[in-house]
Parts: structure tokens; C-alpha cells; sequence
């Protein structure tokens, strides 16, 4: 994925390696952690290299698609100044497009000091084709259904056990079947990139079934689209086949880090003052316009930026539409 920004597209092979980009502005350090296959064991870490442009890089020659990595930022632990630095917190990376598990709680995501490396999700280098143009498939006025991906087709009799609940699902032939005879022009897919529950839910037994409370704008949550970007796009090709077009329902308003008792996952732990919006001359309050504890800062450059290359993200490699 090519654009002309001056901030980091994650990490993207090239003919010297695989460059890793990360911005964080208020970081004194940041460290590429790379994994073994199972994502279980660091196998190493590696300091990068910080630009004027407060772009930390670093090329690694002898890694290659399927490769689990992460971040780690070091500096101040001061909440309370908007500064969340802990290097005991493994960080995902805002430009993943796969993970390799899905996020769950656990009391060490937001434990000072506590380590993160072997429950939170490591980011899978990936590399998709562009799918090729076509016209849009949703006409003027047609019918949109919005569907929340894993309910609508759990209990189908007819859909194989194994994709019940999933992307792929969209693309069985009795599902299609009936979209059409319901005459449905487009589909809206509830959120389905990565993300974590609410903290209140798991101690009432309970979990977060329409996925509004993202960490990763363009990483797939594996329990809806284990197949990640390769399983969308052929759903995608499968309901554009019966001349459904296909929206995604995409949250940038909020991430699943919270409030002030939020946990560290991602953005947060990488530049919480740049990626939050926080009240005039108070760095420790979260502006909370979103009702979720935190709203991101879309004004910021960095941000805007990360929201538009999530939007090409889908359009290119999906066909989304």
C-alpha cells in the first residue's frame, strides 16, 4: 500500500527486508519484539531507530511473511500527565491487517509493570493482492440490511458447523438464497476487526457480541474471520456475484483501551497524548464524547491518516462495496 505521508505504514517488505515504522512522538524508545511461530516466545528484541520525524524504523533482512511481532515503548509512567510508557507491554501494532488470536482480559494488560508478551495477540506480516475495480453494487435508494455477522448465522441448520458465526458464512448458498428473496441490495456488517471486551462483562459472564470496542482499525478479529482478509474478500465476491453490495460498519471514534482504568494494548502505550483527545491543559483527563471512556483525536494527522489508509485497506484488498 503506497501513499505519500510523511507518518508510518506499519511494516511493508522491500527489496532490503521488511522495514517496521511506528510513530510515537512523546516515546524515549521503541522496540520491535519479534516472535516464534506459536506467538508463545520472544525470540528477539531490537531497538529502533528514531527519525526527526518522530518515526521510529528499523529494517529486518531475514523475516517474512507469517512473522508475529510487536512493540514495545519506553519512557514516563505518569498517568496522570497523559503518558502511559510501560516496556512490560507488548503493543500492537495500529498498521496490523492480521492478528493471531483474539483479545481477552487479564489484570497484567493494565498492571503497571506486568508482563504482556504471552496473552497479547502478536501482529501477522501479511501481504494481500489488490483486487481488481469494478462499479459499486449498491444502487440509490436499494435496501440496506445490517446484520451482526456472528448471530445471523450461529444456529443456521444449513450452514457447516464449522463456519457458523463467520464471514464465510455470508457466502453459503442458503444465505445468499435468502438475501435474495428478501431483496436485500447491500449488506452492513456490525463491526468485525479485532477487539476486546468491555472489563465490566467477563465477571458477569458475558462478552461483547457486535465488536464496538476496537483495538485494531484494520486487523480482522479471528473469531468472526479466522481467514482474515482472504475470507472477506471472497465473501465479498460471493455476494457481488448475486449483485449485493457489501458496507463494513467501522469504528475510528474510540478504541477498546478505555479510561484512565483502561488496559495498555496499542495506541495507548505507543503515544496516548497524540492518539487521545484530552481537555485543554489537562493531559490526564480523556475527553469521553464517545460514552466508551476515551475518544481518539481524528484532527491529528497521524490519526486521519490512519483512518484513511484503513478505509483504502478494505476497498483494495476486499473490494469492499
Amino acid at each position: 500500500m503506497q501513499t505519500t505521508s510523511v507518518f508510518p505504514k506499519g511494516a511493508i517488505q522491500t527489496e532490503n527486508g521488511t522495514e517496521f515504522t511506528v510513530y510515537s512522538r512523546h516515546a524515549s524508545q521503541i522496540d520491535l519484539c519479534l516472535f516464534d511461530k506459536t506467538g508463545e516466545r520472544e525470540t528477539a528484541r531490537l531497538p529502533m531507530v528514531r527519525g526527526a520525524d518522530d518515526i521510529h524504523r528499523l529494517i529486518v533482512a531475514d523475516v517474512g511473511l507469517g512473522t508475529r511481532y510487536g512493540f514495545r515503548a519506553h519512557g514516563i509512567y505518569a498517568p496522570e500527565h497523559g503518558l502511559w510508557f510501560d516496556p512490560a507491554k507488548l503493543l500492537l501494532d495500529p498498521y496490523a491487517t492480521e492478528i493471531d488470536r483474539p483479545f481477552r482480559h487479564d489484570p497484567a494488560l493494565y498492571a503497571l509493570g506486568a508482563e504482556t508478551g504471552e496473552i497479547m495477540p502478536k501482529a501477522v506480516l501479511s501481504q494481500y493482492e489488490p483486487v481488481k475495480r469494478h462499479q459499486p453494487h449498491f444502487a440509490e435508494g436499494g435496501l440496506i440490511y445490517e446484520l451482526a455477522v456472528k448471530s445471523f448465522t450461529q444456529l443456521h441448520p444449513d450452514v457447516p458447523e464449522e463456519i457458523r458465526g463467520t464471514v464465510a458464512a455470508l457466502a453459503h448458498p442458503a444465505i445468499l438464497a435468502h438475501l435474495k428473496k428478501i431483496g436485500v441490495d447491500a449488506v452492513e456488517l456490525m463491526p468485525i476487526t479485532a477487539w476486546i471486551d468491555e472489563r465490566h462483562l467477563p465477571p458477569l459472564g458475558l462478552s461483547n457480541a457486535w465488536g464496538y470496542n476496537p483495538v485494531g482499525f484494520m486487523a480482522l478479529d479471528p473469531r468472526l474471520c479466522p481467514g482474515g482478509v482472504r475470507e472477506l474478500r471472497d465473501t465479498v465476491a460471493a455476494l457481488h456475484a448475486e449483485g449485493i453490495g457489501v458496507i463494513l460498519d467501522l469504528v475510528f471514534n474510540h478504541t477498546g483501551e478505555s479510561d484512565i482504568e483502561g488496559s495498555i494494548l496499542s495506541l495507548r502505550g505507543l503515544d496516548n497524548l497524540t492518539a487521545f483527545r484530552h481537555p485543554q491543559g489537562k493531559p490526564g483527563v480523556l475527553v469521553n464524547d464517545t460514552g466508551t471512556g476515551n475518544t481518539v483525536a481524528c484532527d491529528h494527522p497521524y490519526i486521519r491518516q490512519l483512518n484513511v489508509v484503513s478505509l483504502w485497506h478494505y476497498v483494495l484488498y476486499a473490494r469492499v462495496g
